[in-house]
């Protein structure tokens, strides 16, 4: 059925449909009206889950570690300083590989203080043993999520799921958005049924205390699943399109005229801007493209190098600054075409949106013709790294 929702009800509408037992809620903006709505299905009758109302963001993933040990479909909500607040127990809950899926609104981290967006916070997750997919409206953060669990749950994946969407742009700005029938959702997605769980009839051990004879072949088997889920989430993603007709793409998307001279690669809700240049500069008869980056991690290295093949020049535009050398998902793609690609088109790094600002069509121009060699970016000409936007 379509209705008009802002992307937090249409998370919340994901969360009735997958039927988690038991739900973790600690409000932080921009994603407090998620648990809001969430509360409000249980209320009404329409979700039977627990709702846990806990006292800290680190308490809201305690609760759901405890709550997918003991063999229930767990979710949480978070955004920012609280996803910071969490860390200790991130990689807790992806060591002991139990399949909690969480949505974070991504917000810029303190200080100074703000609540506006940027990926910072996801970001500096992203090497807490979790799958990221970031997603570009408010309709593939509804399938996503329902996504997220047949992911995480598969046996052979076993990994907690990070749903990462765009603070306001996406949490609070309303559009179109077709939620599916329940019965759709059964059948796409079976109830959880995990072969250990926390059991006093048959007592077992989560997260005991491991020597160096035994640690590392914990973080051998967790990485084993992290690569086994880059054809995981392709395979959940078709049959989702099969089950419920809607297809999105599983790791990128790549958008834009197959031989593109200059291609721009990016995450998140800048991607729908992104592609209104595509098309305005493709109808000038410039030859640009865009690869948008749905999964982050596990990172989908050669279906980027294959994007990329025959590319003059890349520009990888990064919401994000690993300080003290440049953003983080242009690391990650010059990484991968290193010895990929012969001859690797140069990359470049424009980083901006930091913080909430905007990130205009004039600017987004701007990259695709400083790629083509036709715009200088004064004063920025001799760092690979560019900043977006900045005020002097």
């Amino acid at each position: 059925m379509k209705m008009y929702l802002n992307g937090n009800t249409a998370v919340a509408h994901a969360v009735r449909l997958v039927k988690p037992g038991v739900v973790a809620a600690y409000p932080i903006t921009p994603q407090t009206v998620i648990v809001e709505k969430i509360a409000d299905f249980i209320a009404n009758g329409e979700l039977d889950a627990q709702y846990i109302k806990v006292e800290s963001e680190h308490t809201a993933m305690a609760a759901c570690y405890g709550a997918s040990a003991a063999g229930a479909r767990a979710f949480t909500a978070t955004s920012s300083q609280g996803l910071a607040y969490m860390q200790e127990m991130l990689n807790y809950v992806s060591g002991v590989r139990v399949p909690v899926v969480m949505v974070v609104g991504n917000r810029a981290l303190s200080g100074p203080w703000t609540i506006w967006l940027d990926h910072q916070d996801t970001i500096q997750a992203r090497d807490t043993g979790w799958i990221q997919l970031y997603v570009e409206n408010s309709q593939e953060a509804l399938d996503t999520i329902i996504q997220a669990y047949k992911i995480a749950e598969n046996p052979e994946i076993l990994t907690p799921v990070m749903v990462c969407m765009d603070a306001f742009v996406l949490t609070h700005t309303e559009e179109v958005v077709d939620v599916p029938e329940a019965k759709a959702i059964d059948a796409f997605l079976p109830p959880y049924n995990p072969e250990f769980v926390l059991d006093a009839n048959n007592p077992l051990t989560f997260s005991f205390g491991t020597p160096p004879a035994l640690y590392m072949e914990f973080r051998v088997l967790q990485e084993q699943a992290m690569q086994r889920a880059l054809g995981i989430i392709k395979e959940v993603a078709e049959d989702y399109g099969r089950t419920i007709g809607r297809y999105w793409p599983g790791l990128i998307e790549k958008y834009g005229p197959e031989d593109a001279e200059v291609v721009v690669v990016a995450m998140g809700s800048l991607c729908g801007t992104i592609k209104e240049v595509v098309d305005d500069l493709n109808y000038r008869g410039k030859k640009v493209a865009l690869v948008r980056i749905r999964a982050y991690r596990p990172f989908p290295v050669t279906d980027i190098c294959q994007a990329l093949q025959g590319a003059k020049a890349v520009g990888v535009f990064d919401r994000d600054l690993s300080f003290g050398y440049a953003g983080a998902l242009y690391t990650d793609v010059k990484a991968a075409l290193y010895g990929n690609l012969n001859p690797a088109p140069r990359v470049l790094n424009y980083v901006g949106g930091l913080g909430g600002r905007d990130v205009r069509v004039e600017e987004i121009e701007s990259i695709f013709l400083n790629l083509l060699g036709e715009q200088h970016m004064y004063q920025q000409e001799q760092s690979d790294v560019r900043f977006v936007g900045v005020r002097w």
